[in-house]
């Protein structure tokens, strides 16, 4: 069986080494993207079971990424996607939920708590 796939799409280098690090230790393949239109070339060329999105990034945000994302008539369109984000508001988390998000968590957030929701959204790696 292969490893679950895992891109992990953000534009602050620290939060993709932190994720990668909880992620990896978990037995996930990790890929990075610094913004959701890289993130799309990727998920264009290889699938992955996951992609973990920051709402406010540079070029294409995470809530842009999820709708192009969603609107494709395309396999890649089923990969299920977990929302972190500084942003608490309600409307910020019905934002990213109308856009087709799986879930959305409020930064900061535990690798635990990571790895709980991973595991929920696609499976143990």
């Amino acid at each position: 069986m292969t490893a679950k796939r895992v891109l992990v799409v953000d534009d602050a280098s620290l939060m993709r080494a932190y994720y990668r690090q909880a992620l990896e230790r978990a037995g996930y393949v990790v890929d990075e993207a610094l913004n959701g239109l890289e993130a799309l070339e990727k998920i264009l060329v290889q699938p992955f079971d996951l992609a973990i999105v920051d709402v406010n990034m540079p070029q294409m945000d995470g809530i842009t990424f999820i709708k192009t994302l969603r609107g494709k008539d395309l396999p890649t369109s089923a990969v299920a996607v977990l929302v972190t984000s500084t942003e608490a508001k309600d409307r910020d988390i019905l934002g990213a939920r109308m856009a087709g998000a799986n879930y959305y968590l409020t930064k900061p957030i535990s690798q635990e708590t990571l790895i709980e929701h991973v595991v929920l959204l696609c499976g143990a790696a």
